[in-house]
């Protein structure tokens, strides 16, 4: 007779959304976290009760005091380390002002390269994916290098 098995609970995941913000002369916004000085793109863990579309648009004027229309998806990110699903959408500015907050210690509009040379792999790649027109994209990461597919 087989003993019984104990129930493996369900892994716990969060999701959060990122906003590609585009200029019309092509630079990004990009902010440098407070907590821990790393260059990435302006965003969050999504509330419980708001749409993705909604909570980019909250956490790009957090972080950065950039209003945003949402254009589209362009890419779904997995933290395979750490369990968060980071939904990037690409935006445009659509008023604002730039202003640090409690969460950024630097707001700025990079060029494309500017974003290779200042950011790491996995956040770096979701800008690029934003600009190549061919999302949305899926990709996996473990916090420092993209996972290949497969």
């Amino acid at each position: 007779m087989s003993q019984p098995q104990e129930a493996t609970p369900p892994p716990l995941h969060s999701v959060s959304v990122a906003g590609v913000v585009v200029r019309e002369d092509g630079r990004l916004l990009a902010i440098r976290r407070a907590d821990n000085g790393t260059w990435e793109l302006p965003g969050g863990i999504l509330e419980l009760d708001e749409a993705p579309e909604a909570g980019v648009v909250r956490e790009v004027l957090e972080e950065t005091g950039i209003h945003v229309e949402v254009d589209e998806l362009t890419g779904v990110y997995k933290n395979m380390v750490r369990g968060v699903v980071a939904l990037v959408f690409r935006c445009k500015p659509s008023g604002g002002t730039e202003r640090t907050s409690s969460e950024s210690t630097a707001v700025s509009w990079l060029t494309p390269d500017e974003v290779s040379e200042r950011m790491t792999e996995v956040y770096a790649v979701r800008l690029l994916d934003a600009l190549d027109g061919n999302g949305p994209h899926v990709r996996s990461h473990d916090g420092k290098h993209l996972i290949p597919a497969g």
